[in-house]
């Protein structure tokens, strides 16, 4: 993963060309009006395939706020400059809904557009496979069956990423190694933990859809113990207004037996049963039925998680609701409601058994977000759950132990260089202590999110220039810093002029200024002329560090006073250093 990522940031990608005379045209046969954020992700997607670097964007939305549009009109983009679009869905229903969505879009051009999933033939499957490899197919939509290694690309320009939650990492890397140089755009309601942490802290571009459509309602969502009462009731008004149910079970095994109970409390509902394992013909029809209302209730696994838009099924139950994870119990909610009738959904919990606190807190969370546009919040809910993940590894939830972010970026940047035969000066990471701390008051920075990623940066920053920069952003965005946060810059100021000049460490015992280090010269150059002593004191340890002791008058060793002339003295060596190193 480590490798594919690197590839990515140190070859050129493909700089799309600016839009074709087609591509206003293809935009103004939209149906819709566009929402203020699609407009706002899809000109982000334009400026980012544009550029060389090769994109990795994530649009964040909740179902039926737009984010395929976005998706269509990049693959259009790619299409008219030549290049193929692999379209990776998690289920074979999806697959089709694509199918037909992008070939009723792409009509009226030269493109043609094909999917791969079980429901096309092996004969049907070898045929596409053939032309995708000539170059004859522009667009493939396709499930995992698109991962499988006998599926080649003549000239592969863009990858989407369809319900990214749905895949696991090496799914997703596959696709990536068919080009590491392709611009990729993930979709997604509720973003995996990890996925949405790598957004938050800039590994990857996001852009949220947070605007509803027009007359779209709140899903009325209740958490309650299995009800027959209920479930009758709610089915029976459901009909009332000639509307249709999903009941989801997600054991193929009960299902029929699911299907018999409401049939007993309700023997007026025409019911189907659905699952992934049926026939794909049996499958369709099924399908089909449920769409053209030739059935009220559709028992059924969470199959219809994805690519199931019906407008007149408003009232949906989850049995079993505490196995289910967080974004699976947002996307199944996000299959009703899709029209400007009320819509609700039941979460049933089991008789028989406790639930977990995990369970608890998730149940709770989907229960508190059911406002419109709740899927980034749920997916940031989810990561405080769940936790962030391993950045390299292959769990993309968990609590990160061993690589954080710093350490990845050092690691990437580090693949990178070997990858361009580039040496790179290591700039150790460095302990001060001086007798000064500086933080961020919560006065300054309100948001916590904000916050910490002001304390990130200041962790991170490797040169003096770097340390202006930050300030100037935060003085920008919230004034002058006050004394607290201002010692907090100047330490990060320190610290890396000392990071700069090769030392490990630098504190303050005694009388002394303790520096350890490999190369003292630096440090007595540094140091001369000023009152007082420099000396090395013992050899060198086994990591090659020796100990230099500065001992400065003593009303020099005053915090405020010894970060001045720390600053004063360090500063011009450590600029000559990072002048070097940049050369």
């Amino acid at each position: 993963m480590l490798r594919v990522q690197a590839v990515r940031a140190a070859t050129p990608g493909l700089a799309f060309p600016a839009d074709a005379a087609w591509q206003g045209e293809f935009e103004a046969s939209f149906p819709y009006e566009e929402t203020p954020d699609q407009r706002t992700a899809i000109t982000a997607v334009q400026r980012d395939m544009q550029q060389a670097r090769p994109m990795d964007r994530l649009i964040c939305g909740d179902v039926g706020f737009g984010k395929t549009e976005v998706a269509i009109r990049a693959a259009f983009r790619a299409c008219c400059a030549g290049k193929q679009v692999a379209v990776l869905v998690p289920t074979t229903v999806l697959a089709e809904q694509h199918e037909r969505t992008f070939r009723d879009r792409f009509r009226a051009y030269p493109f043609r557009v094909e999917s791969l999933s079980r429901f096309k033939t092996v004969a049907e499957q070898n045929q596409v496979l053939k032309d995708l490899a000539e170059g004859k197919v522009d667009l493939v939509i396709g499930t995992h069956r698109l991962l499988s290694k006998d599926v080649t690309f003549k000239d592969l320009g863009l990858v989407v990423v369809d319900e990214e939650q749905r895949f696991g990492v090496e799914h997703k890397q596959r696709l990536l190694a068919f080009r590491a140089t392709a611009d990729v755009l993930t979709l997604s309601a509720t973003p995996i933990p990890r996925t949405l942490h790598m957004s938050l802290l800039g590994l990857r571009d996001i852009s949220s859809l947070t605007t509803p459509p027009p007359d779209r309602r709140a899903i009325v969502t209740e958490v309650i113990p299995f009800s027959a009462d209920r479930l009758k009731q709610a089915v029976q008004r459901e009909l009332a207004r000639e509307g249709q149910v999903y009941y989801v079970h997600n054991r193929i095994k009960g299902l029929q037996e699911a299907a018999d109970r409401i049939q007993r409390l309700v023997p007026e509902a025409r019911i189907v049963v659905g699952h992934g394992q049926m026939p794909p013909d049996e499958l369709e029809r099924v399908m089909l039925k449920f769409m053209r209302h030739e059935c009220d209730v559709l028992v059924s696994t969470t199959i219809i998680e994805s690519g199931v838009d019906n407008p007149r099924a408003n009232t949906m139950f989850i049995d079993l609701a505490d196995l289910y994870g967080l974004a699976d119990l947002h996307q199944l909610r996000g299959r009703v409601g899709r029209s400007a009738h009320r819509a609700y959904c039941y979460l049933f919990l089991p008789q028989d058994r406790p639930v977990t606190d995990e369970a608890l807190r998730r149940l709770k969370a989907i229960e508190d977000y059911s406002m419109l546009g709740a899927g980034f919040r749920i997916a940031m809910r989810d990561l405080e759950i769940r936790g962030a993940g391993n950045l390299l590894g292959a769990e993309q939830s968990g609590h990160i132990a061993a690589v954080g972010y710093e350490m990845y970026c050092q690691l990437l940047e580090e693949a990178v260089d070997g990858l361009q035969n580039r040496e790179r000066p290591k700039i150790a990471d460095v302990l001060v202590n001086i007798g000064v701390s500086g933080w961020i008051p919560r006065a300054y920075i309100p948001s916590d999110r904000r916050r910490l990623e002001a304390y990130r940066r200041a962790a991170t920053v490797q040169t003096p220039e770097a340390v202006a920069k930050l300030r100037e952003d935060l003085v920008s965005a919230y004034g002058e810093p006050p004394e607290a946060m201002q010692r907090m810059l100047d330490l990060a100021e320190v610290r890396a002029m000392t990071g700069l000049l090769g030392a490990r460490e630098m504190r303050v015992a005694g009388a002394d200024l303790i520096i350890r280090c490999r190369a003292t010269a630096v440090f007595h150059e540094a140091f001369r002329g000023m009152q007082g002593s420099v000396r090395d004191v013992g050899a060198a340890g086994a990591d090659g560090l020796r100990e230099v002791y500065v001992r400065p008058p003593q009303a020099f060793l005053q915090p405020g006073s010894l970060m001045a002339v720390l600053r004063k003295r360090l500063g011009p060596l450590a600029k000559a250093s990072a002048g070097q190193a940049a050369a």
